[in-house]
């Protein structure tokens, strides 16, 4: 059987990086395409892009995300012990052989490939679906290549990024082994591919594409992390007043990661989400099925809301993000929850932990573990524009949209922020980071916060991360478990790689 050029340039990718027979499915949006049907026509570059998305789509790229940042937060509490991999994110144990580690960058560099091959062959010229489609694989190797530098090299505010980030994956050469790249090196490309994405793309894609506001949306993230606050700023402000999207109300807060995203309907607040369907409810694939079980087999319900995020949302009762955490209490014979002497239900534990289940990866559809992860909102970009307002010397920019997100959590009046109503707070920039903790809460950015912020992430709650004895962990900014070991199967590949202290 011939095969076609770019068929073995993806095999010998797959090679290169180790790829099992579960990752060799990835590769059926290609099967049908010759080099020559990518570069000359729209429906060859659409089906090559569809490829990528669904590499960021495969749980391998997706729920290792997920775990490895969320799980490294001080928002979650696991309630066991287990042989997944997830434990060492959670409990910063970490070991250069980690399965979520290894996946992720596999998944990660195939998906990068797949967005050049588009980038290198497609010619934009005047045609806009050709422009759109290449200005999609600009974002999506943005994305990827800033998913990976975080896990992989250090926050670039430590040392404005002259510490060591990944390899950089901008040609089609399948055979090339490079050094790892610096992390400013990294952040620039970033910077460069969605400033070229937003130049070519339009507006027109439902929210499980990209489009020039979503390449926007994750411009001012970049630049919030970089300590770039003038560029977050413009960028987050840009998106809000594109109108494009809006805060769903507070009647439909409680339900809003219950309806599926994509569609005719209007976008609401999800600016960009990864599509699920019931087809990819897989329980050990499921970002939802560690978080909430309804007592069946199709969960496990084993990682639950941390004491510390419980008494940070506790502090104001009324808020409606309670909806979020939702606990699990112990039930008679005919099924009434058990009272205490106060006359208050008892709270179920599993191994003696509290349970209180998270409910933002439940019930899309009626179906108790199916979710599709919300990766950029509004909300994030009233909190992102506050952020850096705050660190623009602008606190009183920074109370107004603090306050539209609180009072869009149903708290008003007392329960809103003014220089003379600061609450017990001493300083604007830990109100913002707080409401960012309340509002992006479970959302995997947590961990990002608080070291990109030069911050000690403080978990001195019950759960498995605490050796015996122990009623804290700390981990400071400088260390050097804020971030991941390089998996050792790609420095057997690439022996010009250096590993993580």
């Amino acid at each position: 059987m011939m095969i076609k050029k770019y068929k073995l340039a993806v095999a010998l990718l797959l090679t290169l990086s180790a790829t099992s027979c579960k990752d060799a499915l990835d590769l059926q949006p290609y099967n049908a395409l010759t080099s020559d049907q990518v570069v000359n026509t729209v429906e060859g570059l659409r089906a090559a892009t569809i490829g990528t998305y669904n590499y960021i789509k495969d749980p391998y790229y997706t729920r290792n995300y997920h775990m490895l940042s969320e799980y490294a937060s001080d928002n979650v509490s696991l309630s066991g012990t287990t042989t997944d991999a997830l434990f060492y994110a959670y409990n910063y144990r970490h070991v250069d052989d980690q399965s979520n580690t290894e996946q992720i960058w596999r998944k990660g560099y195939q998906a990068l490939y797949g967005a050049t091959v588009v980038i290198e062959k497609g010619i934009p010229g005047n045609n806009p679906d050709m422009k759109q489609l290449i200005g999609e694989n600009y974002f999506l190797r943005a994305m990827i290549h800033f998913d990976l530098v975080r896990f992989f090299g250090r926050p670039y505010t430590d040392d404005n990024g002259e510490s060591l980030g990944i390899v950089l994956k901008t040609n089609t050469d399948v055979k090339e082994l490079n050094v790892r790249s610096k992390v400013k090196d990294v952040y620039a490309l970033v910077v460069s591919d969605l400033l070229k994405s937003i130049d070519l793309m339009g507006s027109a894609k439902t929210n499980i594409f990209a489009s020039k506001e979503v390449a926007m949306a994750l411009l001012s993230r970049v630049y919030l992390y970089m300590g770039n606050y003038e560029g977050a700023h413009e960028y987050a402000d840009k998106v809000i007043k594109s109108n494009r999207y809006a805060l769903v109300s507070s009647a439909n807060l409680a339900s809003y990661y219950t309806v599926a995203p994509g569609g005719t309907q209007k976008l609401q607040e999800t600016i960009f989400a990864i599509k699920h369907d019931i087809k990819d409810d897989r329980i050990d694939d499921s970002i939802g099925s560690m978080y909430f079980t309804a007592g069946g087999d199709n969960s496990y319900g084993e990682m639950y809301a941390s004491q510390s995020y419980r008494n940070l949302l506790d502090k104001f009762p009324n808020d409606l993000r309670h909806a979020f955490v939702r606990p699990n209490y112990e039930k008679d014979k005919d099924g009434n929850n058990k009272l205490d002497g106060n006359g208050n239900p008892i709270v179920a534990k599993r191994n003696g932990y509290p349970i209180y289940y998270i409910m933002k990866y439940s019930y899309q559809d009626n179906i108790e573990t199916l979710s599709s992860p919300v990766i950029l909102r509004l909300a994030e970009m009233y909190l992102t524009r506050a952020e850096a307002a705050v660190k623009l010397g602008r606190p009183s920019e920074a109370f107004a949209d603090v306050n539209l997100i609180r009072e869009r959590a149903g708290l008003k009046g007392q329960e809103l922020f003014s220089p003379a109503n600061m609450m017990g707070y001493t300083d604007v920039l830990n109100i913002v980071l707080d409401e960012r903790r309340l509002e992006l809460s479970f959302e995997a950015q947590r961990k990002f916060d608080v070291f990109r912020n030069k911050r000690t992430m403080v978990r001195d709650y019950p759960g498995t991360h605490l050796p015996s004895g122990q009623i804290t962990q700390e981990i400071p900014y400088t260390s050097p478990r804020v971030i991941y070991y390089i998996p050792r199967s790609e420095l057997t590949v690439n022996p010009k790689l250096i590993q993580n202290p």
